[in-house]
């Protein structure tokens, strides 16, 4: 049983993370609460909590950024803590103050440190004051005059970045100079449209980088450390596709002065709870990217070879706790790789995809973990993002992890919509990705990897066949399709 100092904690967040985190709560006795958008209702997260509270907005998303409402929830069950999961309110400064001001417990760093780490500019600024590399740069807030000027002074190519946000928006490579004003206004008017604030940065492009990031740990008791890093260089539209860990790009000794970085710029900012340190990698050299003050989507793959659950940790620091173990306690044993299932059409420009999912099958086995969000019968939509589940393996080593992973993707199989399952296993299958020798524009220099090959003639009349069973089904209040892959042969998602 836990000794925390609160005994029933609200999930203020949706689908696999509001799930995983219910996991880990209930493991150490919590009674739990997760807040509602009617759009969710049935969900597997609701499903598993102990209690369930609706939550309204003009818009399923406006819903779940309501602070007061979300606060107002935590009241009116009886919660003492908030875990905001990732994405929406998890890394708002405000709202962490109102958790605090209201007498919870926010589950995740100070405010301070949302404040001084969750802004680009801001946080660039602290690490170069503290001697950690960076890549050459111009702020804008430096000198918003000569802004334009100190950027063309870098030389090409160039990424113009907005200080707020993530997630790639409004993100912008500049290789011809010439272009470079224009590529500066359609940027701003990205920051200012999705994170309102307009304000950028703009910093040497690194040709063929990898992405590479460190999880940190850190307690109120001034104990920081790192549970090592993974690789998430396989991007579509700078947003990541597969993580894993450890990074094949990587020496020992290269692994050690990157991880010793992360940890020493949170020890810096005087870090609390779970966070990540980003870094760009290339021709031997590494430079500060951001830090997410948060839990990160690929999490799972640092869990899988550490052994260690970051969301009781999470819990334990919010509660006051200590970390019960130092840096020499840290080991990682073998090969964690990370898939994330999306509701999107990869041959279409990875288009989101809906429908209603009319019948689910997760794969199970040795090394194999699913953290889905959503359940049999739910209908998946363009409201939310269009992540539908993660599927992590674990290996001794990275070519069974690789043949894990093909293998789990062959078990899991998904009807009522389309979904990227075919295009990851194409991904994984890749000659250059099991050699290890891809970057982030790796996917934009291979667009044959996205394209559906032809059906066969036998494969497209069992996927009709299979469609029509399945609808029926639905159709007649049977969701369950219990014998999906008896009915379907071979073939897989």
């Amino acid at each position: 049983m836990s000794r925390l100092p609160f005994d029933t904690l609200l999930v203020a967040n949706r689908g696999e993370i509001a799930l995983r985190i219910i996991r880990s709560a209930k493991r150490l006795g919590l009674r739990t609460v997760v807040v509602c958008h009617e759009a969710d209702a049935g969900s597997p997260a609701a499903e598993a909590a102990d209690m369930v509270v609706g939550i309204e907005g003009r818009t399923g998303v406006a819903a779940y950024l309501d602070g007061a409402q979300i606060i107002d929830a935590a009241r009116r069950s009886g919660a003492q803590a908030i875990h905001p999961g990732y994405g929406f309110l998890s890394e708002n400064a405000g709202f962490a103050r109102a958790v605090a001001a209201a007498g919870l417990v926010f589950v995740g760093p100070t405010p301070e440190a949302i404040d001084l780490m969750g802004d680009k500019i801001r946080a660039r600024a602290f690490v170069v004051e503290h001697g950690f590399p960076v890549a050459p740069s111009a702020i804008e807030d430096d000198d918003p005059a000569s802004f334009v000027e100190r950027a063309r002074a870098l030389g090409a190519p160039l990424l113009v970045k907005p200080s707020a946000g993530g997630g790639g928006k409004g993100m912008r490579i500049v290789r011809d100079m010439a272009l470079l004003e224009q590529e500066i206004i359609q940027a701003r008017s990205e920051g200012t449209r999705y994170f309102g604030d307009g304000r950028l940065y703009v910093e040497r492009f690194v040709e063929r980088p990898r992405h590479i990031e460190v999880q940190v740990l850190g307690d109120a008791h001034g104990h920081v450390v790192h549970l090592g890093e993974r690789e998430c260089s396989v991007q579509r539209r700078f947003q990541k596709i597969v993580e894993e860990t450890p990074s094949p790009a990587l020496s020992p000794a290269l692994r050690e002065r990157i991880c010793e970085t992360a940890a020493g710029i949170a020890r810096a900012a005087g870090y609390r709870n779970a966070g990540t340190v980003e870094f760009i990698f290339g021709d031997g050299q590494f430079y500060f990217l951001e830090m997410n003050t948060r839990l990160q989507v690929e999490h799972p793959v640092t869990e899988m070879v550490t052994g260690i659950d970051l969301v009781e940790q999470q819990l334990r620091v919010a509660g006051g706790e200590a970390l019960a173990f130092s840096q020499a306690d840290v080991t990682s044993s073998g090969h964690s790789i990370e898939l994330r299932v999306y509701a999107e059409s990869a041959s279409r420009g990875f288009t989101p995809t809906t429908g209603r999912i009319l019948a689910l099958e997760l794969p199970q086995g040795e090394g194999v973990r699913v953290d889905a969000g959503f359940g049999q019968g739910q209908r998946v939509t363009t409201a939310f993002d269009p992540m539908l589940a993660k599927l992590i393996v674990h290996g001794a080593d990275r070519g069974q992890a690789i043949d894990r992973a093909r293998r789990a993707l062959a078990d899991f199989a998904l009807l009522g919509c389309e979904t990227n399952m075919a295009f990851l296993g194409r991904l994984i299958a890749d000659p250059a990705f099991a050699a290890g020798e891809v970057h982030t524009g790796w996917l934009d220099e291979n667009p044959s990897l996205a394209a559906e090959p032809p059906l066969d003639r036998v494969t497209e009349l069992k996927l009709l066949a299979v469609a029509a069973l399945s609808t029926r089904a639905v159709r007649d209040g049977a969701d369950a399709v219990p014998t999906l892959h008896a009915s379907i042969g071979a073939w897989r998602n």
